[in-house]
């Protein structure tokens, strides 16, 4: 079916002539992207470095995925904290204005455990549950991995006293 009449382009399914200034705005979004993507993937990595060594300073947590740099994305990190519902670390950190997420990307707002993590092998009655992913992009700065860091210890100690008074482990 048509989804819009008129002078028959695209073998008559889509009518009309293409917007050229969206065309031309598509094309310098594009070569910016491409011209400035080394140095942005450079900034992104820093930052993710700066938030993996700090994890790795708290007590039980574990980063998932690759520790060397040139194999991790410099956009994702990904850590499990151990003994905490990913869940309520994840409501701690949004009441410090931190944002991140228990799973992908393609299923917010599912509290489930990341199928990612059970892809990988972790347990979904245990370890898939603690995980937390966070992500950089290109209003993230030092400032945001600084608070990141801040909250997470009082965050991680609430969660994991809620977790045991819940019985969910010890």
């Amino acid at each position: 079916q048509p989804i819009a009449y008129g002078g028959g382009q695209e073998r008559r399914l889509r009518s009309g002539t293409l917007s050229a200034p969206l065309l031309a705005a598509f094309a310098a979004a594009l070569d910016q992207t491409v011209t400035t993507r080394d140095a942005e993937a450079a900034r992104l990595r820093a930052l993710s470095d700066r938030l993996v060594t700090g994890l790795a300073a708290l007590d039980g947590v574990t980063v998932v995925g690759p520790l060397d740099p040139a194999l991790r994305s410099p956009h994702i990190v990904n850590a499990l904290f151990h003994g905490c519902l990913g869940e309520d670390l994840l409501l701690l950190l949004d009441a410090a204005g931190i944002a991140c997420s228990t799973g992908a990307a393609c299923t917010a707002g599912v509290l489930q455990p990341s199928h990612v993590l059970i892809a990988l092998g972790y347990p979904a009655a245990r370890e898939a549950r603690w995980g937390l992913r966070f992500s950089f992009g290109p209003g993230s700065a030092d400032g945001d991995v600084d608070a990141v860091l801040a909250a997470l210890p009082g965050a991680i100690a609430a969660a994991r006293a809620s977790a045991r008074a819940a019985g969910e482990w010890d």
